[in-house]
């Protein structure tokens, strides 16, 4: 964002308390006091434990062009603004001003924006796309998973009026939620990963849950493309509730399962569609196979080989190719630059300890779905010694939290693991799910901690081993991880 300061008190309906050098141009925008650099614009949230407001004079000895506040400022703060230059704008709603802001610097921008949803692998699948993008334009994407109601303005807010590709990640855990970012970032196309069990406590149901990601397809322009998982059992379900072929934008399908290829030869139709064949993992557990496209200004088949592991995101670079085909890139930049794509920290990421054992850190987050694909993954690397998973409670299931617990431990005892360490209340049921599926008993120990669990992988793993460590953030596994490396 590139903008003047009375542009930015006009955008917010604010009001200017402070400033003199109204035209000074402001670069961008940050609600961190520590990320202030020259020309920002210092948004001063209140918090449970921090108060922007306490940080105003360091804003603008870091170089802050303005401030946003709520509350009057002390006398330091506007000593500070009048000492540097500054300008200081009185806003009703900071949250409020923050979208107001993006909604306005969304008309200013030339290119495409990109949003995308799903229950699971929405920040993998983001990534990829930016990969896939980056190689054709000047491309901004939501950082980290900064994907609610402050992450979303952020990110538009980050690009510039002529970036080519805005990659927007939306998350939601209600109805309306992605409706309401959608109506800041006014997507262009809109990508939705998969319909999983992820926020099932709120929403009672997939098909409920199917609904809500089916917004971002509603909010889509009318001359769009709506990306859908051909795989998904809800696929026609999205395309259903979202709408958007009747108001002339199209669907996009892709495709990552093993037998997309028969799937696609049953569907026939000519909607465009990306897909994968010839599917093969390598000694760590990354994918490499054909992938296909039909009905794009550039089809064509192209070898394909990822540096993230597991058999799930075939499924995610499949919906990144698709971005990139229907932007009209050649298919061999398309695998190139999927090809480039790493792990982020704690998304299965690939570790060693100091005697050399292998440790997944994918303690970032989790769900039924993810832990199933986790496993799968796991179960999938060629090791010479045993494997041993950590997991942890999953949250936000309510009344399905015993049974999905118990339907992922089903799943971990046909996963080929030589150890379960269940760590936390509701992973007691995963145990009793593995057990009653045929696990062996004396190869599972339930722990109340992570440091227990530490301890006891710790005294366990030998060089040739490896350890899978996933639960949702909360459990705070990625403290396994960490002592085990070292």
């Amino acid at each position: 964002m590139r903008c003047d300061i009375e542009r930015i008190a006009s955008a917010t309906e604010g009001r200017i308390v402070e400033g003199s050098a109204l035209s000074a141009e402001v670069v961008g925008i940050t609600w961190d006091s520590r990320a202030v650099t020259k020309g920002s614009a210092f948004v001063a949230l209140v918090g449970q434990r921090v108060d922007g407001h306490d940080f105003l004079p360091q804003a603008f000895a870091d170089g802050a062009a303005c401030a946003l506040v709520t509350k009057d400022p002390s006398e330091e703060a506007l000593e500070a603004a009048r000492r540097t230059g500054g300008a200081i704008v009185m806003i009703e709603d900071a949250h409020r001003a923050l979208s107001d802001l993006a909604s306005w610097w969304r008309t200013q921008l030339s290119g495409l924006v990109i949003g995308i949803t799903g229950s699971t692998g929405k920040t993998s699948t983001k990534n990829m796309v930016a990969a896939v993008c980056s190689s054709c334009g000047p491309t901004v994407a939501t950082r980290g998973n900064q994907n609610n109601e402050l992450g979303v303005p952020n990110t538009l807010l980050s690009a510039e009026a002529d970036t080519r590709f805005v990659v927007v990640e939306m998350g939601m855990r209600g109805q309306g939620q992605i409706a309401q970012l959608c109506a800041i970032a006014r997507p262009d196309w809109a990508l939705v990963t998969n319909v999983g069990e992820s926020h099932i406590e709120l929403l009672g149901s997939r098909d409920a849950i199917a609904c809500a990601k089916a917004e971002i397809f509603q909010g889509i322009a009318a001359n769009g493309l709506a990306f859908v998982n051909a795989a998904d059992q809800y696929a026609d379900r999205l395309i259903e509730v979202g709408g958007h072929e009747g108001r002339g934008a199209r669907t996009v399908f892709f495709d990552g399962s093993p037998d997309a290829a028969a799937r696609r030869l049953r569907a026939g139709g000519d909607a465009p569609c990306v897909w994968a064949e010839n599917v093969a993992l390598d000694e760590n557990g990354c994918a490499r196979f054909d992938l296909c496209a039909t009905g794009f200004p550039q089809d064509g088949r192209v070898a394909c080989a990822l540096s993230v592991p597991g058999l799930h995101n075939v499924g995610n670079a499949c919906s990144a190719a698709a971005i990139g085909f229907a932007a009209g890139m050649a298919p061999a930049d398309i695998a190139r630059a999927l090809s480039r794509v790493e792990a982020e920290s704690g998304r299965q990421e690939m570790l060693r300890t100091p005697r050399g054992s292998l440790v997944v850190n994918d303690a970032y987050n989790a769900n039924p779905d993810s832990m199933r694909s986790s496993l799968d993954m796991f179960a999938a690397l060629d090791l010479e010694g045993r494997r041993m998973a950590v997991l942890g409670d999953m949250g936000e299931l309510g009344s399905f939290a015993v049974e999905c617990h118990r339907r992922v431990g089903a799943h971990a005892a046909s996963c080929g693991l030589d150890l379960l360490v269940c760590v936390g209340e509701l992973a007691r049921f995963i145990a009793q799910g593995a057990i009653d599926a045929g696990f062996s008993e004396d190869r599972v120990r339930c722990v109340g901690s992570a440091d227990e669990a530490s301890s006891l992988v710790e005294g366990l793993l030998e060089p040739s081993d490896a350890v899978l460590i996933k639960a949702s953030h909360f459990m705070g596994l990625e403290r396994i991880a960490r002592r085990l490396v070292g």
